[in-house]
């Protein structure tokens, strides 16, 4: 099972793939050639399965591997289930896959978690060899975000001014619900009745509640909405384009 206990803080940032290993030990010539882990985002409540996996390559072939999850403040997860599998044509050559599952209603009690999290894998050869690697392989676990708009008047006079307002929120894993995100860059983006595309019109920042909000000239028909780029610790988020008819 997944469980979180007091650990070391590590930095927040956004995941990827980090090989080879930020820190690694061993013996003999076994080594990490890839590891694949995607960003996790977590709402207020219902549990996430993932995957992390990696390959493993040693002359002798892979004996065995296991791998643990440590992420900021006192994040840290066990896998649930993990199996390595040898390539059919290259014999000294594995991929091993761990499954996880993390809930933010069981597994953490504040928002210090979300960040990057890192794989810390060992891995045993069939001669002896070894290897164990910390911060093999990193990734994002995220508290989710919403992204709303509402554009006003409508319908509206060419030339008037439109009014658009929206809300960016997050999840609060403290609270189980979401809460505003302040102080943060949105962007309004704008597509013309007649085309498939959003231009920028201008970037604003979240108040309170995450509130927002800014005036427009009324030029012609179309959507409004806003865009969100994302965080080390929230994802990023588009509102569904309100359309506004001018007349």
């Amino acid at each position: 099972m997944t469980y979180a206990v007091l650990a070391t803080a590590t930095a927040a940032a956004l995941g990827g793939l980090a090989v080879p290993a930020a820190h690694a030990d061993g013996s003999g010539d076994t080594t990490i050639t890839k590891v694949t882990a995607g960003n996790v985002v977590l709402g207020t409540s219902g549990a996430k399965k993932f995957t992390v996996s990696f390959t493993a390559k040693d002359d002798s072939g892979i004996h065995g591997a296991d791998m643990y999850l440590e992420g900021p403040s006192y994040g840290y997860a066990t896998p649930t289930g993990f199996a390595c599998a040898t390539a059919a044509d290259d014999p000294t050559t594995s991929t091993c896959k761990a499954t996880f599952i993390l809930d933010p209603q069981v597994d953490f009690i504040d928002n210090s978690v979300a960040g990057r999290w890192y794989a810390n894998v060992w891995i045993d050869a069939n001669d002896g060899d070894y290897l164990s690697a910390d911060k093999a392989g990193s990734f994002a676990v995220q508290r989710a975000s919403k992204l709303t708009v509402n554009a006003a008047p409508e319908p509206v006079k060419k030339g008037k001014t439109i009014t658009v307002t929206g809300a960016l929120t997050r999840a609060n894993w403290e609270t189980s619900k979401y809460a505003g995100y302040t102080v943060q860059p949105a962007k309004l983006e704008f597509r013309k009745a007649n085309s498939s595309t959003y231009s920028v019109v201008k970037t604003v920042k979240s108040g309170s509640g995450g509130a927002l909000k800014t005036t427009v000239k009324a030029a012609q028909d179309g959507w409004f909405r806003w865009n969100f780029a994302g965080t080390s610790t929230t994802p990023p988020v588009k509102a569904g384009g309100d359309y506004v008819d001018v007349k």
